[in-house]
């Protein structure tokens, strides 16, 4: 398959964001329903940024809008700004197409546990990245197994390897093109899939090679809706962390 030919295709295919006008001067709203409801309508990113930063008030405000709109319940403990509910553009300064808002619920080192409540506005992605096996004081991590269970909206869920083994980008060309710039050049994950908030839990695809394990590539991107995704995984060391992306940082 020629990669880089589905670029182009998907890239001809984008749909227009629409500049949404801030709803306070101080809060921007999530992005609007879309009247198909397969298309996919982007928020405006300088909504999202105040004197060239990062707001979180924005990206939290819009969250909260998202979900209510998806049925998802706003919880008093991710209100306040004291860090809870985070927010982050991977250090590229493009929100709306390369960002998320997280829970880190438990990070458990001594039980080796994980749990995680992902956030993501229609379109938004989070950025490509992998895990790898760390040592830290206390002695060797295995790499972080993850598995997802979408609880409102939708997620297109990106991955290097299947069990199908089937590239297939060149069924999703509209998708691909929302992806942020710098993350269709440097794309290593051909196959994706549509999850919905139907009750399935979708693990992370990891092939074994000649008995190793291979650390797979992944990330996902917001429905036409968003979304809200519980994430299950191992104790997550974030120096086992790796992005496709130059310069990327959670």
């Amino acid at each position: 398959m020629d990669t880089m030919k589905v670029m182009r295709h998907g890239a001809m295919a984008v749909m227009a964001a629409s500049t949404v006008a801030l709803s306070s001067g101080c809060f921007a709203p999530a992005a609007e329903q879309p009247v198909n409801p397969q298309e996919i309508v982007q928020m405006n990113n300088a909504d999202f940024y105040t004197d060239g930063k990062l707001d979180t008030k924005k990206c939290k405000a819009a969250y909260f809008e998202m979900m209510k709109k998806v049925g998802a319940p706003v919880y008093d403990v991710y209100k306040p700004d004291d860090g809870f509910l985070w927010t982050v553009d991977f250090g590229q300064g493009d929100f709306a197409r390369f960002g998320m808002g997280g829970v880190f619920w438990v990070n458990d080192r001594e039980h080796q546990y994980f749990g995680h409540e992902i956030f993501l506005l229609p379109g938004q992605s989070i950025a490509e990245h992998r895990h790898l096996p760390t040592t830290d004081d206390k002695g060797p991590l295995q790499a972080k197994h993850e598995s997802w269970l979408v609880r409102h909206g939708s997620v297109y869920a990106f991955s290097e390897a299947s069990k199908e083994n089937k590239p297939n980008l060149d069924e999703f060309p509209e998708v691909v093109a929302l992806l942020n710039d710098k993350q269709r050049e440097v794309l290593k994950c051909t196959h994706v899939e549509k999850w919905e908030a139907d009750g399935k839990l979708h693990r992370l695809y990891v092939p074994e090679e000649k008995g190793a394990v291979k650390e797979t590539w992944h990330f996902m991107m917001g429905g036409p809706n968003g979304a809200v995704v519980t994430e299950f995984g191992c104790f997550h060391d974030n120096n086992g962390l790796r992005f496709t992306v130059p310069g990327a940082s959670l």
